[in-house]
């Protein structure tokens, strides 16, 4: 059994502050450095600590060497109701934020919008778009690429990402929907998180470089993560592939760049978003009305033995952003003594953490 690690509440906005002032010190401008920030402490207070703060020390890694920039001169392209973008090696956060909002002007001309983005680099959580685009009624779907994580099915080498697959949907005063899922059984920042705190995984996670099933997340980074539900996970990967790599002009399967890979050139990470103006299909007042019953429909259906409650896909994830944003974000020594670190080197002061609950 692993070891129970350590853990300190911090405060959400002197946590956040210190994120921002890290990406300024980085030479990040304070709107960018707010938005990747935001991005990164919001992924810890929905409970996705493997997209949130633990991030930030490789990004600035990356920044400070030149493979990511600090100051991306992003270009759009828009052509009719697709817009092209070029990331110029941003901040995947920060291009892909600028880029859901340009698509937002677009669609509440066009009612659907496709974006396609090049140049970029990772994201963070694919869900942050999804709020960004139902926080304006806009439905959502949003997908990008990654380095190799997963293997073809019937494969033991890691040749696509573990791509994953968002979709949002507004609800009037309530969580929206938001389905945020990999094409892999985890997502890889999971198994990296596990190795950094020293952690086995669970069988069926991934595979060693020989193939054989492996809960040592250290031979799994080695080796692959499994699709999700075997050869439908590796199609979903595939389309997300080609929906991110190739219609987009970036790069795909194993010619994307690994943030963590010493040596490598930029990332070129592709992403695409395709949005949707509820009320170019029906009034918002019907929209409301029909998703409402549509979710207590769902909460109606009778439940198993030992569950109490039924859950719609962005519920527990509002909850956990709303009770931590009270509480505090937990943080492990481990990440703590990192952060901590970088802003030694930075001149930032890492806040003091409360004991956890």
């Amino acid at each position: 059994m692993s070891e129970i690690k350590p853990l300190a509440l911090y405060d959400v906005s002197q946590l956040t502050e210190f994120c921002i002032q890290a990406f300024n010190q980085l030479g990040m401008s304070t709107e960018d450095a707010r938005i990747a920030a935001d991005s990164l402490v919001r992924a810890d207070l929905e409970g996705n600590e493997s997209h949130g703060i633990s991030r930030l020390p490789i990004y600035a890694k990356r920044i400070l060497e030149g493979r990511i920039s600090a100051n991306p001169n992003i270009a759009f392209e828009p052509y009719g109701s697709i817009l092209k973008v070029d990331g110029g090696n941003g901040l995947g956060q920060v291009v892909c934020y600028r880029a859901v909002q340009k698509a937002i002007t677009m669609v509440q001309e066009s009612g659907i919008t496709g974006v396609f983005v090049r140049n970029s680099n990772h994201f963070g959580t694919a869900a942050y778009f999804c709020q960004q685009a139902c926080k304006e009624n806009i439905a959502i779907i949003a997908m990008t690429n990654s380095p190799p994580g997963i293997p073809p099915f019937g494969g033991k080498r890691a040749f696509f990402g573990t791509n994953p697959i968002a979709f949002g949907f507004p609800i009037h005063n309530k969580p929206s929907i938001i389905i945020d899922m990999s094409s892999s059984v985890v997502a890889r920042g999971k198994i990296m998180m596990a190795n950094k705190l020293g952690e086995s995984i669970p069988v069926g996670w991934a595979i060693d470089e020989n193939g054989e099933d492996t809960t040592d997340p250290a031979a799994a980074l080695c080796g692959a993560v499994l699709p999700l539900g075997g050869a439908k996970g590796y199609a979903l990967a595939l389309a997300i592939e080609i929906m991110c790599g190739v219609l987009s002009g970036a790069a795909y399967g194993p010619h994307v760049n690994n943030l963590y890979k010493d040596g490598d050139l930029a990332a070129n990470v592709g992403h695409s978003f395709i949005l949707l103006d509820i009320s170019k299909w029906m009034s918002l007042e019907h929209y409301s009305d029909i998703i409402e019953e549509f979710v207590r429909e769902i909460k109606d259906v009778p439940t198993t033995f030992g569950t109490d409650k039924i859950y719609y896909p962005g519920e527990r994830r509002h909850a956990k952003y709303a009770a931590r944003s009270v509480s505090g974000v937990a943080v492990s020594k481990e990440v703590a003594d990192e952060l901590k670190r970088l802003g030694e080197d930075l001149g930032v002061v890492f806040p003091r953490g409360g004991n956890s609950t």
